[in-house]
């Protein structure tokens, strides 16, 4: 299945589901591939509105904006997300992020 047919397939599936935080962030993941990274910008910042502790948007939000040379605003995404995932032991998200975090701030 191509990127458009599992972005068609994922829009047909959050009809039912228009909350699901897995379906926004597939959806989200799959925008970003074929090149609409705004509107994988506004999937992320849904899901982090409506479940600030999914913690795995906060790593591909951050590196979306690093992509757009947004620094200061990648930055904060990985900040936030870093409390997020300490505040509910999340150790790989947490390791990621702060991976990302360190990187892009040594730059």
């Amino acid at each position: 299945m191509n990127n458009i047919a599992r972005v068609e397939k994922l829009k047909l599936m959050l009809q039912d589901q228009p909350t699901d935080s897995f379906l926004l962030f597939a959806l989200g993941l799959e925008m970003n591939k074929v090149g609409e990274s705004r509107e994988a910008e506004s999937l992320f910042r849904a899901i982090i509105s409506n479940d600030p502790n999914y913690c795995g948007v906060y790593y591909h939000l951050g590196k979306l904006l690093e992509k757009d040379e947004r620094i200061d605003e990648a930055l904060l995404v990985y900040d936030q997300g870093l409390m997020i995932c300490k505040k509910l032991n999340e150790q790989h998200n947490y390791n990621e992020l702060k991976s990302a975090y360190e990187n892009l701030s040594d730059d």
